[in-house]
């Protein structure tokens, strides 16, 4: 204890005496070990972390495979993720190896409270969600079986512990009092725990509902009759295992159980030939998978860029350590003597190498840090591009848990050893004489052959870096500026719901034309629409439809996106109208059912646009359906969902003629940057009526760069370290430049004084590191091409072998070399013959 005490202190001195080249080494490992904090902290919530409940390993949750023909809803991931309500009820009550199931939703509503509106994240559960999950309330009660009992009886909730803390004030008298949800008064009965959000991974809904009440939250489900419907799937199922009880028994128990349960669903198909019964019965299985971490639809799109993230994270971090083994190595040369003079006077090699480790270790520590302090601004930085999220709004925290400190502290450790090694191996059997001898540090040829190889790395892997960022540069450059099949430029566009305030069905069709005749009389505002439906952001709404004249396969996909929008929709979006018509004021419940269909459903079904003109279609595919409603125009197709796909068949009705009206998004096309008028339709809409909630105004401009959230964090973040990476490579070549230059003073003044030209003595400088330098480039070229391959989906409109971007790392990485190597080779063009031949 006493040797490593003065060894401390010794440490301590030494790191003292050389402030630069401390400040340097700890903010290098600042970068490299906060980005790896800040990256881990999101991958270990999307990807790692367990549900904070009780004895999360016990919960698993439900998938099923086989055949389904009825309506559907999702809020992402595979449909075979979700559940009709009938369903879940007979697995919750007819099953043996589950000490319980729960269900849940998640939606959007208005909140009114003291006569304030906004629009807020809902999560519907059923009445054992708390119960089963083994939580606790920071204020009042949770949800029981009690308050989930007949539709619409129970308009009792609970709030989430942020919205509580933001909307509230975290006011304990809240229990009890009453708020309006969608228009209907809701008694406050608790407040959830603190470190729980919700069982869906990523998600933080302000107030939690019962199952119950899900026509009150959602009331365009109400023609669809969702808690008696066995042909409407749209809950997530999570249950908790018996003690004792397998996933994989606890399937194998389910299999009679699942395959009575669909037999009974089939008899309610009128139509039930052996090969729909072969895929909805004999073929669907019921799995049982893990969900200690929740059902997360965001996992799976978070999961390849963070994977990236962590990977660029950890190259970084490497080339950090390989910068400060060099910087360590440099500063080795100059402590030759002291090392020496130890040895000498009799300190064994492990005191010495001890010293050593402890000073790497302290630099580490204070990396790790000052990486900390710095990890929760980046992570912050990172949850907001990946997940479009508002500030306060992050669906994950920036907080250093437990977790993160042991990773950082992991990373820190492993710098620490890996970089400390270099002046350990250096100062492992030194030549006790020669240094004696000499004023000054030399190198050995080892340390030489280390930096040079150093470097080489490091160019290596920021060449790497530098076309990976390329390739997600050009992948957002091609994905903002592609045609998306209507001019996304001078377009507003917001959202509105009049339920939000509390109106009802019969209103809110007058309120949103009032909305759109307002907007329009705007200054500035050309033209101006409303759909069900927006574009670009992530959301499909399909049912299935009956086609005049086709006859459907049974396995035939005959789901089409179904928009109800209003007049000039086409128009207002510039989408191309082929032939026909659009709807107008005209086209209402009153008159004849008409619609609009896109070019992808008139080709597939009609050969062509022209064809497709007075045909008729119907929404729903059973037998007594009959096709009632005219198509009267066709437009071009568009990319709806995201920007990467174009949409399938699609059939636009008006929304004049739909009979349960719900909320809008509304499209205002303008004369001016969008941004110019947003003040305008909120105030206009203000005085049309105060108590309506719309949501903030953004150009559609906006909206795509939403849409290429992840992409664009890729690229941003692609670029930040590629950029850390080519400064430390242009550091660490500099320095081995500087430093061997420096060595070989004598031998340039020596090959002046015998006549070389100082152009030579430049050439001479630079040529065997730009040796190493090409060689480094022609390594890491071939591993962009290989990691382009492995990430392809990332990538949009470029290969991974993309000229342009191989070419660029390459220029990029001849700028920085000639740029680090400019000072040092100057420096040796300008030594004087007579001056350095009288250096030692």
């Amino acid at each position: 204890m006493q040797t490593l005490l003065q060894n401390l202190r010794y440490a301590l001195r030494q790191l003292r005496r050389s402030p630069g080249f401390t400040s340097t080494v700890v903010f290098t490992l600042a970068l490299g070990i906060g980005a790896n904090a800040a990256v881990f902290t999101l991958f270990d919530q999307v990807l790692l972390r367990m549900l904070p409940v009780e004895r999360p390993k016990e919960l698993v949750r439900f998938q099923w495979t086989g055949g389904f023909s009825g309506s559907a809803s999702s809020f992402g991931g595979d449909m075979s993720n979700y559940f009709s309500y009938p369903m879940y009820k007979d697995l919750r009550d007819q099953n043996k190896v589950f000490a319980g199931v729960l269900a849940a939703d998640r939606t959007g509503v208005g909140i009114s409270w003291h006569n304030q509106a906004e629009d807020q994240d809902a999560e519907l559960v059923s009445g054992n969600y708390f119960t089963l999950l083994g939580l606790k309330p920071t204020l009042g009660r949770l949800l029981t079986a009690q308050d989930d009992t007949m539709k619409n009886a129970n308009p009792v909730l609970v709030l989430g512990y942020d919205y509580w803390k933001t909307r509230f004030a975290a006011s304990r008298d809240v229990v009890g009092q009453t708020v309006l949800i969608s228009g209907h008064p809701f008694t406050i009965q608790g407040v959830a725990p603190e470190n729980f959000r919700s069982a869906i991974g990523g998600y933080k809904p302000g107030v939690f509902l019962p199952l119950s009440m899900s026509e009150v939250a959602m009331p365009w489900m109400v023609p669809r009759d969702n808690l008696n419907n066995h042909q409407s799937i749209w809950l997530t199922l999570v249950a908790r295992l018996k003690p004792g009880v397998t996933p994989t028994q606890a399937e194998a128990s389910l299999g009679p159980l699942w395959h009575a349960l669909r037999e009974n669903e089939l008899m309610l198909y009128k139509s039930r030939t052996e090969r729909f019964k072969k895929r909805f019965l004999d073929d669907s299985r019921l799995k049982v998978v893990n969900n200690s971490t929740g059902f997360s639809p965001d996992r799976m799109e978070l999961k390849t860029p963070l994977i990236i993230l962590m990977s660029m994270a950890g190259l970084l971090v490497a080339m950090c350590a390989i910068n400060v083994a060099t910087l360590l190595l440099l500063r080795a040369a100059s402590r030759a003597r002291e090392m020496s003079m130890r040895y000498a006077l009799g300190a064994n090699r492990s005191r010495i190498v001890g010293q050593l480790l402890l000073e790497g270790g302290l630099l580490g520590a204070a990396g790790a840090v000052a990486g900390l302090a710095l990890a929760p601004l980046v992570t912050t930085m990172l949850v907001r591009l990946l997940t479009n999220s508002d500030p306060g709004n992050e669906p994950y925290s920036a907080a250093i848990d437990i977790r993160v400190l042991l990773f950082t502290l992991g990373v820190a450790l492993v710098s620490s050893l890996l970089f400390s090694m270099a002046p350990v191996l250096h100062f492992l059997r030194p030549d006790l004489a020669n240094a004696l001898r000499q004023s000054t540090g030399t190198a050995s040829k080892n340390s030489q052959r280390f930096r040079k190889l150093a470097v080489g790395v490091q160019i290596a892997l920021s060449v790497l870096l530098l076309g990976g960022a390329g390739l997600f540069v050009r992948t957002l450059n091609n994905l903002r500026h592609q045609q998306v099949g209507f001019e996304t430029e001078h377009l507003a566009t917001f959202g509105l719901d009049p339920t939000d305030s509390g109106y009802g069905e019969d209103r809110t069709m007058p309120i949103v034309t009032n909305v759109l005749e307002a907007v329009r009389r705007i200054p500035g505002v050309t033209s101006a629409a409303a759909t069900t439906d927006p574009e670009l952001v992530g959301n499909t709404n399909t049912t299935n439809f009956t086609v005049e004249g086709h006859k459907a396969a049974e396995d035939e996909n005959m789901n089409f996106e179904y928009p109800q929008i209003t007049a000039g929709y086409f128009a207002t979006l510039k989408q191309p109208l082929l032939v026909g018509r659009e709807f107008t004021s005209a086209d209402t419940q009153t008159s004849p059912k008409v619609a609009v269909v896109n070019l992808a459903l008139a080709k597939r079904f009609y050969g062509s646009a022209q064809n497709a003109l007075g045909r008729s279609v119907a929404e729903g595919a059973k037998e007594n359906v009959r096709p009632d409603t005219t198509i009267v125009g066709v437009v071009g197709d568009i990319k709806h969902e995201n920007l990467r796909t174009y949409l399938g068949p699609a059939v636009y009705t008006p929304y004049l003629q739909i009979k349960h009206p719900v909320g809008v998004k509304i499209y205002a096309r303008t004369g001016q940057a969008p941004e110019m008028v947003e003040a305008a339709i909120r105030q206009s809409i203000h005085e049309l009526d105060p108590t309506l909630v719309v949501n903030v105004p953004r150009s559609m401009e906006v909206q795509m760069d939403q849409s290429a959230s992840g992409e664009r964090a890729l690229a941003i973040l692609a670029i930040v370290f590629s950029a850390l990476a080519i400064v430390l490579a242009a550091v660490g070549l500099y320095g081995v430049l500087a430093y061997s230059t420096e060595q070989r003073t004598r031998e340039i003044g020596v090959r002046l004084a015998l006549g070389a030209q100082r152009k030579g003595v430049i050439f001479l400088v630079v040529r065997e590191m730009s040796i190493i330098a090409t060689i480094a480039t022609a390594v890491a070229l071939p591993s962009i091409v290989v990691l382009g391959r492995l990430f392809r989906s990332q990538l949009y409109g470029v290969t991974a072998s993309d000229p342009l971007t191989l070419i660029g790392a390459i220029v990029l990485t001849v700028v920085m070399v000639v740029l680090a190597a400019a000072l040092p080779a100057r420096r040796a063009a300008s030594v004087e013959p007579m001056q350095a031949l009288r250096t030692e």
